[in-house]
């Protein structure tokens, strides 16, 4: 019904920098938040940055200054533009989605996860 696909994961250098995106497809009729979250090994999953259809940004505090959320309200794409990266930022990074759909259903979407290697 909706699919997520995540790409722009892989590894880089600490202070290198890396973009993800994602692209919602399917029975959408509108997109209220976007955002990524992410989950190292052996922790919980948490938000990293969240994104409104008003162009509304929150950060954890672990990213503010580094990252930077954006979105393509046409192209129902979210974007994630990180830089300064850290060894801690390593992770599985998962986009997300609250979405109404044609059938005025909420959904909350889930992409499949882009892997994140911070690593000399």
């Amino acid at each position: 019904q909706v699919q997520l696909v995540e790409s722009g994961g892989g590894l880089v250098q600490p202070g290198g920098s890396l973009r993800l995106s994602c692209a919602a497809s399917g029975s959408i009729f509108i997109i209220h938040v976007m955002g990524w979250y992410r989950q190292a090994p052996g922790k919980q999953r948490e938000l990293v940055a969240s994104i409104t259809s008003g162009d509304n940004t929150n950060y954890a505090d672990s990213v503010k200054g580094r990252f930077t959320i954006s979105r393509d309200n046409a192209k129902n794409t979210v974007y994630l533009q990180m830089n300064s990266l850290k060894p801690d930022d390593t992770a599985v990074y998962y986009c997300n989605a609250m979405i109404l759909t044609t059938g005025h259903n909420s959904l909350n979407a889930w992409g499949q996860g882009t892997l994140v290697t911070v690593s000399s």
